[in-house]
């Protein structure tokens, strides 16, 4: 799916309300950003872990919809873990998402989440996808 295509379809759902963008896609790889709002951030000054997990989870997630098998109907996430290393405050962060497995009955998709402004590494994210079939 192209970069266009993406876009279009967070309108109406949590990645379009958060505000992400996606920047590059291409064969089993995903980036998307997203700019830090003091909406977005925890009850402590910093960004909500939840917005993290948001942002990368949302660029395996539709990196995974474009390598769905084909007469497949679908995915659903089964299993994901994050390892937060780094927080933000303000400015952009962006994920960029590698499918390290995808084949008929699942997938498994790695992320990076950075703080663009510094460089630092915010997060590693791996899911697993399950892909559905029609019954």
């Amino acid at each position: 799916m192209s970069v266009v295509e993406l876009n279009a379809l967070t309108e109406g759902c949590l990645p379009g309300l958060l505000g992400m963008q996606f920047t590059e896609s291409g064969s089993g790889r995903v980036s998307a950003r997203l700019a830090v709002r003091p909406d977005l951030l925890a009850p402590n000054g910093y960004l909500h872990a939840a917005t993290i997990i948001a942002l990368a989870d949302t660029a395996c997630g539709f990196g995974c919809r474009s390598l769905l098998p084909e007469g497949s109907s679908g995915f659903t996430t089964i299993e994901l873990k994050s390892n937060f290393l780094g927080t933000a405050r303000e400015g952009m962060i962006s994920a960029d998402a590698a499918a390290v497995h995808a084949g008929r009955t699942t997938q498994v998709w790695d992320a990076t989440v950075r703080h663009d402004d510094s460089g630092r590494t915010l997060a590693l994210f791996r899911c697993t996808q399950a892909v559905l079939w029609p019954r």
